[in-house]
């Protein structure tokens, strides 16, 4: 019977398996880091992203969750014909690296939300849904967008109707997805919204 130090004795790393490790920065990007054989710590972009899939296609609409409560992509947030159209006063801006059109002609809250599973989305909605209900309390339309409008600002309107009219997940889901039927809340965000207690 061989002891456990003659056994480490007895090892060779060439045996060992080559392991690479895939990693999420805070901008979201994707790396992948490796070790070669001299020891060496190796660093390799897997993509160039910010924590969202690139969409070049225009997407001007707009899904109305509640008369003064607004959800759309930030095409609709950039378009004046369209937030015209909609009367809109006051925009959520919960997108990462996305500028206000227009400072001078409505009021804007801007808070900059990763789009990954990561990202403590509870942590916002209070602040989220007191911007809403100044717009609402000033008889005003506030549209609420992220990047492609399908999560964070997704995310934020169900807890906004989970904490400010009570509904449990489930019905907050499915009248956002009424409403805007590419929402999908990436699943960090879902299962923090399924389990949130305002």
């Amino acid at each position: 019977m061989h002891s456990l130090a003659q056994e480490i004795q007895g090892f060779s790393k060439s045996r060992l398996k080559k392991q690479s490790t895939c990693v999420t920065t805070a901008t979201g990007q994707r790396l992948r880091e490796s070790r070669d054989e001299a020891g060496e710590e190796h660093v390799e972009p897997l993509d160039q992203g910010c924590g969202i899939v690139l969409d070049h296609s225009l997407d001007l609409q707009v899904g109305v969750v509640r008369p003064f409560l607004l959800l759309a992509s930030q095409d609709a947030a950039h378009d004046m014909e369209t937030l015209t159209t909609h009367q809109v006063t006051h925009v959520l801006n919960v997108a990462y690296g996305v500028s206000n059109a227009f400072p001078k002609k409505l009021v804007y809250k801007t808070l900059p939300i990763l789009d990954i599973p990561e990202t403590n989305i509870t942590a916002y909605l209070e602040e989220c849904s007191s911007f809403i209900d100044q717009a609402r309390d000033q008889n005003g339309i506030v549209l609420v967008h992220c990047n492609a409008g399908v999560s964070r600002s997704v995310s934020v309107v169900i807890g906004y109707l989970m904490a400010r009219e009570g509904l449990p997940f489930s019905e907050a889901h499915c009248q956002v997805l009424a409403a805007r039927p590419s929402a999908r809340p990436n699943t960090g965000f879902y299962h923090q919204l399924l389990h949130y207690v305002p």
